[in-house]
């Protein structure tokens, strides 16, 4: 049964084999492109320039609550070759979308999870999502797989190429209470500041 935090819904559920990613939750995600290339535009003085690509990546992003209503984009950031998002998947009902509460993980360590060596675990990958919940059209793996779709093309499409992909699964982590979620955000918020010394940054390893 759904408990209340900070006057929202939140759900008491570890994260575990067949959890149902379509619940009302938190989710923070990161999608890299294809062997961390940068496509997506630069980091100046701390701050992230968007070029072509970028700017599809972050219109298509913004788009997405208008495409699923029960979706609600929370802080984000497009990076040179990946982006960081706190995806929160609201409750359907009747009249109105209740945003749901923070939902459980057991850390609240904030870790960049383009590395598949990390602890975070990569649970997904584009094929479709089946479980014992039943179909799920607006769970975490729908909202990720139509989004690199569309995108995919739209880049192909303005290069004249085929030559960008992202890799074919994303990173999750579900956002267990206040300490993580504030974590998390900051984290979003700094990382065009601390580009220099990310771990998909191929140059920053270097330094």
């Amino acid at each position: 049964m759904a408990e209340l935090f900070k006057n929202k819904f939140r759900i008491p559920s570890a994260r575990l084999p067949g959890y149902d990613y379509g619940q009302p939750g938190f989710y923070f995600v990161t999608i890299c492109a294809e062997l961390r290339v940068c496509y997506f535009g630069d980091v100046l003085d701390g701050e992230m320039v968007l070029n072509d690509a970028g700017k599809i990546v972050l219109n298509e992003l913004l788009k997405t609550p208008q495409i699923r209503p029960n979706v609600t984009l929370d802080e984000f950031v497009v990076m040179p070759n990946h982006l960081h998002i706190i995806i929160i998947i609201n409750e359907i009902r009747s009249t109105t979308s209740v945003a749901a509460g923070l939902v459980a993980e057991s850390e609240s360590v904030v870790e960049t999870h383009c590395n598949a060596s990390l602890h975070e675990r990569p649970r997904h990958d584009d094929k479709p999502y089946h479980n014992k919940f039943g179909p799920q059209r607006n769970n975490l793996a729908s909202i990720v797989r139509g989004f690199k779709s569309t995108t995919t093309k739209q880049i192909n499409k303005k290069y004249g190429h085929k030559y960008f992909a992202w890799q074919s699964r994303f990173y999750d982590h579900i956002i267990r209470d206040e300490i993580s979620y504030n974590n998390i955000q900051y984290y979003i918020q700094q990382n065009p500041a601390k580009w220099w010394r990310d771990r998909n940054n191929h140059e920053g390893l270097l330094m």
